[in-house]
């Protein structure tokens, strides 16, 4: 008979963490072999990665920046994408987000990038892998990006292995003096295309799908910057959705989505934002229509909370975020759960030497 010996390490957190294995993982000894291997039944069904972590709001104050990497560490979250924001609003605005200075022009620009730069050479943490992103690239603006590149990559050799959250469209901010980029624009990005093909960086895309009214309004341009540039690691952000767009139905979106999947083998999408539970997922008719397709394109999904830090934010508010972007994922079968929120996926996005812990049975 076969003695297995199950050790199991609790952290302060409520969040299982082991010296040496992969992303909350379990040591299990069979016959004195030890195998590695994730418990689903007790351990957290929160994911281990936050592929979509804003560390600077779009004004006012931020959050430190060792404040939200405790934050993470409490949370169990192993690896994160530290994502500036690219268009901030100005410096005299007395607003944090931009929904609540409607005709306050928002404006691109480089500081965040350089904000969290420092903030992770000098504050970086030593328990989670951090990820930096360039989030200075005006869209409608191609011919500036490469130029903001190279002065990061000056002053920060070899630290951004991530592009975005770059807007394409972005309703959200249409009061804000931000419109939808021209569609013309999308062939223009293929200097800063090719160098980010060159060093095998993904750019993480918003680009709205549409709106209530016209729910496939903005198609054509995810549909055109896929079919411009189908060898580049494009993530679409947020599967397309909005607060814009909250009636779309599940069959048509997911026929959207299975139908981008298939045609571009390098297109990645996101699940974060909670707009998507709180519209989408949270309801079990619809949820149970999504869950097959999560399932079966598993392979090709980010988790997320979309955090922003704010300086008014607090931990309570990121653990829940957190926890409401990874509701849908304790819904899916075992190897989409250790493909989302085990982090598989996001490993093999960035090429890091790491592997997923496999499911225990």
């Amino acid at each position: 008979m076969k003695i297995i010996s199950l050790v199991i390490t609790f952290a302060a957190s409520a969040v299982f963490t082991f010296a040496g294995l992969e992303a909350g993982a379990t040591s299990e000894t069979v016959d004195g072999e030890t195998i590695t291997c994730y418990d689903r039944t007790v351990q957290p069904s929160t994911a281990v990665v936050d592929a979509h972590l804003h560390f600077r709001p779009f004004g006012g104050r931020a959050l430190p920046f060792e404040e939200v990497v405790q934050y993470l560490e409490k949370a169990g979250v192993q690896y994160a994408t530290v994502y500036g924001i690219g268009q901030m609003l100005p410096i005299s605005s007395s607003c944090t987000y931009y929904l609540d200075c409607p005709g306050t022009p928002v404006m691109p620009t480089l500081k965040n990038d350089f904000f969290n730069a420092v903030n992770y050479i000098s504050k970086g943490s030593g328990t989670v892998h951090m990820t930096l992103s360039m989030s200075f690239p005006n869209l409608g603006q191609p011919d500036t990006v490469l130029d903001g590149m190279r002065l990061l990559d000056r002053e920060f050799p070899g630290l951004f292995k991530w592009m975005g959250e770059v807007n394409m469209v972005k309703q959200a901010l249409f009061g804000n003096h931000r419109l939808a980029i021209p569609i013309s624009k999308i062939a223009k990005w293929e200097p800063f295309m090719a160098e980010l093909r060159k060093r095998d960086m993904p750019i993480a895309i918003h680009s709205d799908l549409g709106s209530n009214e016209e729910p496939t309004r903005y198609l054509p341009w995810i549909e055109e910057a896929l079919r411009l540039y189908p060898d580049n690691k494009i993530i679409w952000m947020h599967l397309g959705l909005s607060r814009e767009l909250t009636t779309i139905e599940a069959d048509r979106h997911i026929a959207i989505l299975q139908s981008l999947l298939d045609r571009y083998p390098k297109l990645m999408l996101d699940i974060a934002w909670r707009v998507i539970d709180d519209h989408y997922f949270s309801d079990p008719g619809l949820r149970a229509q999504y869950i097959p397709f999560l399932n079966a394109y598993s392979d090709r999904i980010l988790p997320g909370s979309d955090f922003l830090a704010s300086s008014n934010k607090s931990f309570e508010v990121y653990r829940a975020e957190l926890e409401v972007t990874s509701r849908i994922i304790r819904h899916l079968d075992d190897d989409a759960f250790r493909n989302i929120a085990l982090g598989e996926n996001y490993f093999r996005l960035l090429d890091l030497d790491k592997r997923a812990p496999k499911i225990c049975p």
